[in-house]
């Protein structure tokens, strides 16, 4: 009687999980087919961490007025977005693979700073594109780390080059300087 016991029991362990996951209401469930109900907010979050607003978006600045010196592209890509730009690296299996990056420098060179002429951008207007492109070079020491089978210690120095485009647009409102001169006290505020 005991064996017929245990067996109704190990039946019973192995379709509950499959039936709660089929739609059944269960309690607990989840224990044991790994998922785990969450919250809505916790995907809101997740995007506002990973995701930025201007990684996407064109800048749109005032325009550039006759008889000034064309403006030139001054600030260069920060050193957090150069980061986020580099390939994904892998995490690795703790004591059996690990990655580390050490002494870290960026270094960053303007290689494009030109104006086109006007042109008619959609829900813009007419406009100039400033094209501003960088090339961020990153060198660090990759250090490579494991425990099994045996410990193992790697160190190697390493380069990666990332090309960052920084453009942006500067409205075009003609050769009248007034117009030029109002608009950019409209812009700025100044």
């Amino acid at each position: 009687m005991s064996w017929n016991r245990c067996k109704v029991w190990l039946l019973a362990a192995a379709v509950l999980p499959a039936a709660a996951s089929a739609g059944g209401c269960v309690p607990f469930a989840f224990l044991a087919t790994g998922a785990a109900p969450t919250q809505p907010w916790v995907a809101q979050r997740m995007e506002e961490k990973y995701l930025h607003k201007d990684d996407h978006r064109t800048p749109i600045m005032p325009p550039i007025r006759d008889g000034y010196p064309a403006p030139l592209c001054e600030d260069p890509p920060a050193d957090r977005e150069v980061m986020r730009s580099l390939p994904k690296r892998p995490r690795g299996v703790p004591f059996v693979y690990e990655e580390f990056w050490d002494n870290i420098v960026i270094t960053k060179s303007r290689i494009v700073d030109k104006i086109d002429p006007p042109r008619f951008f959609p829900l813009v207007g007419m406009a100039q594109l400033h094209h501003c492109h960088w090339e961020c070079a990153v060198y660090y020491d990759e250090t490579i780390q494991s425990s099994q089978p045996f410990p193992t210690y790697l160190q190697k120095k390493r380069v990666q080059v990332v090309y960052i485009d920084k453009d942006h647009l500067h409205l075009y409102v003609g050769p009248n300087p007034d117009t030029q001169r109002d608009t950019l006290l409209e812009l700025t505020k100044y």
